[in-house]
């Protein structure tokens, strides 16, 4: 029995992610010991130089973690600067409707699939690589189109259906904010929006990724929605919370004391 739950602690561990905001080296190697599989490195919002994500990159990888960047811009640089660093995934943000993601999300995939400009290096193992290496590449690198703006959720259907699409990835406060709802509060509204690009993925066979820092949303994400996975904690928070509470602990610990005499 026991081993029977460590196991599922284990399946279920691969089903979160972690979400980097900052390059913090030592708690990537403390996610890969703890089970965790994926991280998801926000260059939009962090301090991501490339000098930095050419090396924190494949120093994730060896740890065996798959990375996800969600790139600093829809524009082409952005996207495939990670990815010629090594990166698995692309999150684009900020796509305004399906015309845009269709040209933002073709610089994911090399030609004829996409528009991805070929840069020798890491990714080709530093030499010549074979006609189908880069069918085989674009099967592999996945690029989410996140779902964050009217425009976007309105098309979510016809982004879904993109050849260079893979998934679908919402961005609920964003998203909240321009529906004109204020901060994402996990309303029966939020919870339509997501659940409609959800549909939008299931329609056309896409995976749908989610941010979920609640156990609600990590429990309706994977067991209603059909996320395959969900990034489930947030760098930030989870220091902020650390620290919040050993500093209460300590206070308790400290009003138990006596005082010397």
């Amino acid at each position: 029995m026991d081993a029977q739950r460590k196991t599922e602690a284990v399946d279920n561990a691969q089903l979160m992610g972690f979400w980097l905001t900052t390059p913090q080296w030592q708690l990537a190697e403390c996610l890969a010991l703890a089970g965790f599989r994926r991280v998801i490195l926000d260059v939009e919002h962090g301090p991501f130089g490339h000098e930095t994500l050419h090396s924190f990159i494949p120093f994730l990888k060896g740890l065996g973690l798959e990375v996800f960047v969600k790139v600093l811009a829809p524009e082409r640089s952005p996207v495939q600067t990670v990815l010629d660093f090594g990166a698995d995934a692309v999150m684009i943000p900020h796509l305004q409707d399906a015309e845009h993601a269709r040209r933002v999300c073709s610089f994911a995939k090399f030609p004829p699939l996409g528009d991805r400009s070929l840069a020798g290096g890491r990714t080709m193992r530093y030499g010549l690589v074979p006609d189908d290496w880069f069918a085989a590449t674009d099967r592999r690198i996945r690029c989410y189109a996140m779902i964050e703006t009217a425009g976007a959720l309105a098309q979510a259907d016809e982004i879904a259906a993109l050849p260079t699409v893979d998934g679908l990835f919402p961005g609920p406060t964003d998203l909240s904010l321009r529906r004109g709802r204020g901060m994402y509060k996990r309303t029966p509204a939020d919870w339509d929006d997501i659940a409609s690009i959800a549909q939008a993925c299931k329609r056309h066979g896409k995976s749908l990724v989610l941010p979920a820092w609640s156990p609600e949303e990590r429990r309706r994400g994977i067991t209603e929605l059909g996320a395959d996975f969900v990034f489930s904690e947030l760098e930030m928070l989870f220091h902020a919370v650390g620290t919040a509470r050993l500093a209460e602990a300590l206070r308790a610990e400290a009003a138990s004391w006596q005082p010397s005499r």
